[in-house]
């Protein structure tokens, strides 16, 4: 029989106590362990259980050099056993139950917490929040990064900031952040603050936060204005971004505050620091001023030429070209052409500049007027024909016109085909030169002196003349005389008997003989006659003629020029 040691068993009250120590100890909780024993690989933790846990050095990392035996450490019992009997514990885990006790007696959703950003993951960033002795991590997502598009998250890595919790999942035990709330609130602060500070006309530093096509929006350090594209230069602009890009800093001009309480707006103004070049335009620019500039847009009407910044003047296509008659300015100009001109006008008060190209140029208009004096001959090229007369080169791109009533002194000429056609080198006598309206005008008929002039000297009544008959009319025959005019035998004039018909008489082409029986000058007629001069008929007649034509009278003249008309149409479709 076994002698029994009553000295060193366990009293039934540490029995006792053993049994209930057990009994507290709940799995999934934090429970405490003394340390029995330390080496170089972890410790040995007593929790009062059957068993000892081993706790392994790396897990106490941070502490290891502080911990000795006889301390109380903190762990997460897991299992109270496993298949071993051993118990199942973590350090780390009570380290992350201690961290989300903590955070939930703090803090709760829309809470502002400090944290650091570990690292990247899909969607978003890590943060590590809590502080020196509860760590947790949280869920940033990458749109409550920022206020505006990121372009690499991992520029944020290693920054701490304050963050908004937004969301709490106890049941997953995570949490979700946004620096973006707290940045909006910071900008409603500032922008709070700003929209009381700004007035018109202030100077503000801002950056260019975004590009649009109808202008820029610049960050005023808290609130956005717009920068809209006619107010960035007085000069002509196609785009914003020909002048600004995206993170741009610049100093602008507050324009205009509407202080609207849902949707505050500030236009500002890049142009108006520097001021409107228009303002001294009439100074810089007088009228007949020569100016040198660049083509920067072109319309069928016209071209606009900027002499500077902000400063463009018009040059229409009438003021193009002395000589040639331009349709579109795209005929003469394109965009970037470099010209010189005159300014022939200025409107200050509605910023308008008239500008002439020609002018800038001799004009050859006052050159052709000191070479070619009224009265000098010239020889051209018809080049063009109207219904009233035919145009005739004289030198490079200058016409001039001879009138349908100066190309013949003894043909009344309807239409200029009678006398030229298009291609035919002409003969003219300088007329007038109209240099200002650009008009020259020509005679052919004033190469020879006029025949009428001198129709005293070369007929007198009751001269015999010889003719060809070129035309015959109802009422009488014309009979074409030496120098190219034209005499009308009237019907009773054609035989000292009855006549019916005018053909019965004479022919066209027939040469006639017969005697001038009235010359008129002024009205550049001449009558003949066929009759005997004794007959008594011819007496009567003439008496009649005299009653009736009256000195080649207005019935007489409308018939001579019905029948001159009849005659050069039937020509001229000849």
């Amino acid at each position: 029989m076994n002698n029994i040691d009553l000295d060193n068993m366990p009293s039934m009250e540490s029995l006792l106590n053993e049994q209930s120590f057990e009994k507290t100890l709940q799995e999934d909780r934090i429970s405490q362990g003394i340390v029995v024993e330390k080496n170089e690989n972890g410790v040995l933790l007593d929790l009062g259980l059957k068993a000892e846990s081993f706790i392994k050095r790396e897990d106490l990392e941070k502490n290891w050099d502080n911990i000795k035996v006889g301390d109380k450490l903190d762990i997460y019992l897991e299992r109270v056993e496993d298949d071993s009997s051993n118990p199942v514990v973590s350090v780390h885990k009570a380290d992350q139950q201690k961290a989300w006790d903590y955070l939930m007696a703090n803090y709760q959703e829309g809470s502002k917490i400090t944290g650091t950003i570990t690292s990247r993951v899909k969607g978003g960033l890590i943060v590590e929040v809590g502080n020196d002795e509860y760590k947790l991590e949280g869920f940033l997502p990458g749109s409550q990064v920022d206020l505006g598009q990121i372009r690499n998250l991992d520029d944020f890595v290693g920054k701490t900031d304050e963050f908004v919790i937004i969301k709490i999942s106890e049941e997953r035990r995570n949490i979700v952040l946004s620096r973006r709330a707290i940045l909006e609130n910071i900008r409603n602060e500032q922008r709070s603050v700003l929209l009381n500070e700004l007035e018109p006309k202030q100077i503000r530093h801002g950056v260019v936060k975004n590009i649009t096509d109808f202008g820029a929006f610049i960050d005023l350090n808290g609130m956005d204005g717009l920068l809209h594209i006619t107010d960035m230069s007085w000069g002509r602009i196609n785009h914003p971004s020909e002048m600004l890009k995206v993170g741009d800093e610049l100093d602008v001009m507050i324009l205009n505050v509407d202080r609207d309480k849902e949707r505050p707006r500030i236009s500002l103004g890049l142009k108006q620091m520097a001021g409107n070049p228009w303002d001294t335009v009439d100074v810089k620019y007088p009228q007949n001023s020569r100016v040198h500039g660049k083509v920067v847009n072109v319309m069928p009407y016209g071209a606009f030429v900027e002499l500077e910044e902000g400063i463009e003047g018009l040059i229409h296509v009438t003021e193009m070209s002395w000589t040639k008659k331009v349709n579109r300015a795209s005929d003469m100009l394109q965009v970037g052409d470099e010209v010189d001109a005159v300014v022939l006008s200025v409107d200050k008060n509605a910023k308008k500049i008239s500008l002439g190209l020609r002018q800038a140029q001799e004009n050859p208009w006052e050159i052709i007027k000191e070479r070619y004096p009224k009265g000098t001959r010239i020889k051209g090229i018809v080049r063009n024909m109207t219904g009233y007369g035919a145009f005739v080169q004289i030198q490079d791109d200058i016409d001039g016109m001879i009138h349908v009533s100066d190309m013949s002194w003894v043909r009344k000429i309807n239409h200029p085909s009678e006398m030229v056609h298009k291609g035919q080198e002409v003969e003219a006598v300088i007329l007038d030169v109209d240099a200002e309206a650009q008009r020259i005008s020509l005679s052919m008929k004033k190469l020879t002196d006029d025949p009428w002039q001198s129709i005293q000297t070369r007929y007198k009544v009751g001269d015999m003349v010889e003719g060809k008959v070129t035309k015959l009319a109802s009422f009488g025959a014309f009979v074409e005389l030496e120098g190219g005019i034209d005499g009308l035998i009237h019907i009773s004039e054609l035989s000292d008997d009855h006549v019916n018909r005018v053909r019965d008489v004479v022919q066209v082409g027939q040469v006639v003989k017969a005697r001038v029986k009235n010359i008129s000058t002024e009205e550049r007629r001449i009558g003949l006659s066929m009759k005997d001069p004794n007959s008594e008929s011819s007496e009567a007649t003439t008496a009649v003629n005299k009653e009736e034509l009256g000195g080649f009278g207005n019935a007489f003249e409308d018939a001579f020029n019905k029948a001159n008309e009849e005659k050069q149409a039937e020509e001229s479709q000849n």
